[in-house]
């Protein structure tokens, strides 16, 4: 069966590194909640608010060993009014035999707004 795990992280500025190293810390606490290795994950879909050009954050992923093949794609959010600023989210599809209860959906910094009924990230 194939799950999407969710997952939303904000930074402070618009400069490579720091969206980088906040994709990734996104990227690794998802896997670590749901106990995901490379094999698992179907493809990764990230989107970002217009707001943040400097690099794609697709690069995280590739500083994971064993994710190399893993397929992602970058994409822009939808810019809506009012909506979150410097926001980062992360789609996941997961082959996994776990309920949809089960998925643990990780939203950090800022992000923790978006979906607080949702938000099982142990790292609250």
């Amino acid at each position: 069966m194939i799950r999407g795990v969710r997952g939303a992280i904000t930074v402070n500025e618009d400069n490579e590194a720091e969206i980088v190293v906040a994709t990734e810390q996104l990227i690794r606490q998802m896997i670590l909640e749901n106990e995901l290795s490379a094999d698992q994950v179907a493809s990764i879909f990230i989107s970002v608010t217009d707001d943040i050009t400097a690099v794609f954050p697709a690069k995280a992923v590739r500083l994971i060993e064993g994710w190399k093949y893993v397929p992602v794609m970058c994409m822009k959010e939808i810019p809506v009014p009012n909506s979150l600023r410097k926001c980062i989210r992360v789609m996941m599809h997961v082959n996994t035999n776990k309920v949809q209860e089960e998925i643990s959906h990780v939203y950090l910094e800022g992000a923790e707004v978006l979906r607080p009924d949702l938000n099982t990230s142990k790292q609250l």
